[in-house]
């Protein structure tokens, strides 16, 4: 804890130091703000992203980029705009932030400085504003290339009902999938067994396998007796009606649902079972119904050397959306370098793809694109597909 408070207070000593410097004899400098909550509910996310930056200010090692930090609070939305304002008046040229999307339209009135946001909601420039996190159609993308090569044909994207649904499908929609239909499921445990059931005809196909064996029940042939003998190892008969699901959830929620296909017995040999949102949590190993389990993510080597340097040069664990920041300040450097200056938004369309932590990502249309790639959960490790 000692070590963490010095590093903090050395942290902000040194910005603030550099702010006062840089700011009218520097000319030749890149000033990037940050925006992050530094106090409230999310502030340990807010340090976390701090800490991100400090690394990538060590790797990039050039003494005329300076970051400013300043706090924009937990859904506070004076203290954010105080934090703007004296970004814009220390002359910064792009902004690392805000955290949360809720926050866009107040940042979009500050139409003469350039957000990135590690947000991942929609990844189209949204007027001043980039937003390079994870998006759902950089995912989904992956998948239906990963699907296609697994030559699967029927489909079915399980959706929760929650605050999302609305969103979620309005950007299926937009991918304008052929082969795929939609599913919605209830998230608590009591009402999602049922519905999955349904999902999975599960009623009928139990029932297929009570009258397959009543067939045989009275037979003493040795043929009869083998085919009783199967059937007895079945809890159902016939297939369901899709080959491959791709489950939009995570964290417990996820797990349920995975428990719940398993239980209305879907073959996990024919059925391709694939989700969104993992940041390689190790929970999932201890799923013990699920033989395999596919998803799209970041470079997972890379990913696995960034958090044990972090580990090591601050002696905790980071928040797994600060490789973000740490992606970003390497783009905003890249950009700078290679453009003399950030004046907007259109500074950050051009062709070719950039290499970072996360692995390749591009712009195209004004739209952030990752390359992501596919992994599998088997055996208590992740393996890359």
């Amino acid at each position: 804890m000692k070590y963490k408070f010095i590093t903090i207070l050395s942290y902000f000593v040194l910005f603030f130091l550099n702010t006062n410097l840089f700011c009218d004899e520097n000319k030749n400098s890149l000033k990037i703000g940050l925006l992050a909550p530094l106090s409230g509910e999310y502030k340990s996310l807010g340090y976390s992203l701090m800490y991100s930056l400090q690394l990538a200010l060590r790797e990039i090692d050039d003494k005329n980029v300076y970051i400013i930090p300043r706090d924009s609070g937990s859904n506070n939305k004076k203290k954010l705009n105080n934090s703007v304002k004296e970004l814009k008046s220390l002359g910064v040229d792009v902004v690392i932030g805000p955290i949360n999307n809720e926050d866009f339209e107040e940042v979009k009135k500050y139409n003469d400085l350039v957000f990135i946001s590690p947000s991942n909601i929609n990844p189209e420039f949204q007027g001043n504003i980039i937003s390079v996190g994870i998006s759902f159609e950089s995912q989904m993308s992956a998948l239906i290339e990963f699907i296609k090569k697994k030559q699967k044909k029927r489909t079915v994207i399980l959706i929760p009902k929650n605050n999302y649904t609305d969103l979620i499908e309005s950007k299926i929609k937009k991918l304008g999938l052929k082969g795929y239909r939609t599913f919605k499921y209830n998230p608590d445990p009591k009402v999602l067994t049922g519905e999955i059931e349904i999902l999975t005809n599960y009623s009928a196909r139990k029932k297929n396998l009570e009258i397959r064996k009543k067939l045989y029940e009275d037979k003493e042939d040795a043929q009869s007796i083998r085919q009783l003998k199967k059937l007895e190892q079945k809890y159902t008969l016939g297939d369901v009606s899709f080959d491959s699901v791709i489950i939009i959830d995570f964290g417990n929620s996820l797990k349920s649902v995975l428990t719940s296909l398993v239980y209305a017995d879907v073959d996990q040999e024919k059925v391709l079972f694939t989700t969104l949102n993992q940041w390689f949590d190790e929970s999932i190993f201890y799923e013990n119904t699920v033989k395999s389990l596919h998803y799209p993510s970041v470079n997972y080597k890379e990913f696995k050397k960034y958090k044990e340097e972090y580990f090591r040069t601050f002696k905790t664990s980071p928040n797994e959306i600060t490789i973000l920041a740490y992606d970003t300040l390497g783009l905003i450097y890249y950009v700078w370098k290679k453009n003399g200056k950030i004046s907007t938004v259109n500074d950050f369309s051009f062709k070719g793809s950039i290499k970072g932590k996360i692995g390749n990502f591009s712009f195209n249309n004004k739209k952030i694109i990752q390359n992501l790639n596919i992994y599998r959960v088997e055996n208590n490790k992740f393996t890359k597909f």
